[in-house]
């Protein structure tokens, strides 16, 4: 993956006003919203290695 993930609005108050965090030096994915004042980071864990199962329901399971 050769580009880093955005996040199209904050996981906090939902605003869209969002920029690469500068103050948290040395940490990737670290992003900053303008309206609540809050930095958050996105990290990516991993593929499930089961994935999806389905359910007696006939919905999904994650």
């Amino acid at each position: 993956m050769s580009e880093r993930a955005a996040p199209f609005y904050c996981p906090y108050c939902g605003d869209e006003d969002l920029r690469p965090s500068e103050a948290l030096e040395g940490t990737h994915g670290a992003w900053e919203c303008a309206a609540c004042n809050r930095a958050f980071q996105l990290k990516f864990l991993g593929l499930l290695a089961r994935g999806l199962q389905p359910t007696d329901a006939g919905g999904e399971t994650i």
